[in-house]
């Protein structure tokens, strides 16, 4: 297994690609840029964001930081790693320029990941030391109630420009509108891949997450309600689909704590 490493650390520096989102259907070609019609954030716009790194200097996915010692991300931007190969880099906007790195020590996927296929489409990452906070690394706070229609919610991450693309060196940030889940469904012709576990995020055609933007952070009113799931790449005019933080509440909450029960 040790012989693995090298080889796996190779092929992702190789690549220059990201690992995630989850791209649902034929790819199109790219209209604009980056998470796909965001903008640059600004220095210390997102303190809690974070990025994923098998090696340090090749980004995989987004997440963000809970408290000083857990980080929360999307279940298929871990699952195929062992600790070793999760470096989560903080304090940044620029994904290869280090704030500060932090190591490893479990992985936490939901127990009832992809069953049925999409769902249950989050993680757990505990450090192996606690992260020093300063005005470029904060926590997000989770969530006190649903979100709702009317919400603005950002979205942020380092995501292609277009699917299977490389990342964008500087966060990127964009705007998004709720869509609620029955009208999200209808429009996917009710597929089962969507379920109360999700929220729908829309804006408009040439604007969402991409490839890169796994995982990665929804925030409304200072707090976070969503983790990039899947979507049709990229920002061809269809809602995206993320993890409903809400809905995990109680499993974040016991698998913080300890406590080794699944729910939800």
């Amino acid at each position: 297994m040790q012989l693995l490493y090298p080889c796996l650390i190779f092929l992702l520096l190789q690549s220059g690609q990201s690992q995630a989102k989850r791209l649902v259907g034929p790819a199109r070609e790219a209209t604009s840029s980056r998470i796909k019609g965001g903008q640059e954030a600004e220095t210390g716009f997102a303190p809690y964001q974070v990025s994923l790194q098998p090696v340090v200097g090749a980004h995989n996915c987004g997440g963000a930081i809970l408290n000083e010692q857990w980080i929360i991300t999307a279940g298929h931007c871990v699952e195929t790693f062992v600790p070793a190969l999760v470096n989560v880099i903080t304090g940044t906007n620029r994904w290869a320029e280090p704030g500060a790195v932090y190591y490893t020590a479990e992985i936490h996927m939901h127990c009832m990941y992809d069953q049925p296929y999409l769902h249950n489409d989050i993680a757990l990452v505990k450090l192996t030391q606690n992260i020093t906070f300063n005005e470029l690394t904060q926590p997000i706070k989770l969530p006190t109630r649903p979100v709702r229609e009317g919400d603005e919610i950002v979205l942020t991450g380092w995501g292609a420009e277009e699917a299977y693309g490389s990342s964008a060196e500087n966060l990127q940030k964009l705007s998004l509108g709720f869509v609620p889940l029955d009208e999200c469904k209808e429009i996917f012709n009710q597929t089962s891949s969507m379920g109360v576990g999700h929220i729908c995020t829309y804006s408009r055609e040439g604007e969402g997450a991409c490839h890169g933007d796994s995982g990665g952070p929804l925030v409304s009113d200072g707090q976070l309600v969503g983790l990039v799931n899947w979507g049709r790449p990229c920002g061809v005019g269809l809602p995206d689909v993320q993890a409903n933080v809400w809905y995990y509440l109680d499993w974040i909450r016991r698998r913080i704590s300890g406590n080794s029960k699944c729910t939800a």
